[in-house]
């Protein structure tokens, strides 16, 4: 494999344009809901490429991948699309009670899409998601606590029957991952960045 210095910016500056999106600027997660998201605690940016992104029928390539969780534990399976007419144009798998068979399986039930497009309104200067409700399963297959992954599949379907699927596979590097402290009461959610005991 050669070095690309060219690729690695492109790299960077995806990594960064998420990394503002995800951490720096929180969004309300629907029109309707008007207090802001929960604080992001974990961000990690993957690097490798999307064999697979279907959006309600439509094909696509990916610019980017992230996994994000909030301080209430909801995570996050995010993709940058790479689509020529909008620039926008970012797709989540989202859902709750994640959870970890075994060191180098992470399994998160789906239960909302969140679309994000140049059409959408804007607050803060970025566009607020679309919400649709979905049932569907995300698996990461590797160990995030060695930063090591080897592939995320997500399938997803709203329910007006549009179907929502990522294949992604890794391509060595390890991922990029941020952590941020927060205090919670409870019991704290299941995060794939959590040594198994």
């Amino acid at each position: 494999m050669s070095y690309q210095p060219g690729m690695t910016m492109k790299f960077c500056r995806q990594a960064f344009a998420l990394a503002i999106i995800f951490i720096a600027t929180p969004a309300r997660a629907s029109d309707e809901l008007q207090r802001q998201e929960p604080d992001t605690v974990i961000f990690a940016m993957m690097s490798g490429r999307c064999s697979t992104l279907k959006v309600a029928g439509r094909d696509f390539a990916c610019r980017a991948v992230a996994f994000f969780q909030t301080e209430e534990g909801r995570a996050n399976f995010t993709v940058a699309l790479d689509d020529p007419d909008d620039g926008s144009h970012i797709i989540t798998f989202s859902g709750d009670n994640g959870r970890r068979p075994d060191a180098n399986l992470y399994e998160l039930p789906i239960d909302r899409m969140l679309l994000k497009s140049k059409d959408r309104p804007k607050a803060d200067g970025l566009p607020v998601p679309s919400v649709e409700s979905t049932a569907g399963l995300c698996k990461q297959v590797g160990n995030f606590v060695t930063l090591e992954l080897s592939s995320i599949t997500c399938s997803a379907v709203d329910r007006n029957g549009k179907k929502y699927e990522l294949q992604y596979q890794s391509d060595g590097a390890p991922m990029a991952v941020r952590r941020i402290k927060r205090m919670r009461v409870g019991s704290p959610a299941v995060s794939p960045f959590d040594d198994m005991k």
